[in-house]
């Protein structure tokens, strides 16, 4: 086969490229972190459940992220809690959630969730909520 002439290709390369990253993706705070590093513009975006002065609607179901739990829920909690005789750990392990939720919702310091006042109010069988 030697002098037979320059060797060519007679296909089309591929490129394999992986797919952009989604909007979820996006958001994880590894992306975030691996865009800070690399000097990426990051936005960031402060959402609140009650009505803005500018806006002519409230945002509905979206939690601001300064919103903290309620005195009267933070001591409806204690006061639960000891009543039924258990430690922040034995509540958290009772609703499967970690000690520092718990010790986060007494404090006052936690972003109030919905579903973890729910197992807070089954498992100590009173209601944390409002009049329902």
């Amino acid at each position: 086969m030697s002098g037979v002439g320059p060797i060519s290709q007679d296909w089309e390369p591929v490129v394999l490229r992986k797919k952009a990253p989604t909007a979820a993706a996006k958001k994880d705070e590894k992306a975030v972190n691996a865009a800070r590093r690399a000097g990426a513009d990051i936005e960031t975006q402060k959402k609140c459940s009650f009505p803005i002065p500018s806006m002519k609607r409230p945002l509905i179901g979206v939690l601001c992220t300064d919103e903290k739990v309620p005195t009267e829920l933070k001591k409806a909690i204690m006061q639960a809690r000891m009543e039924k005789k258990l430690t922040q750990a034995q509540l958290a392990q009772v609703i499967n959630e970690k000690p520092q939720v718990i010790q986060e919702y007494e404090s006052g310091k936690a972003i109030p969730n919905q579903q973890i006042i729910g197992k807070l109010e089954r498992a100590l069988g009173t209601k944390l909520r409002g009049k329902k």
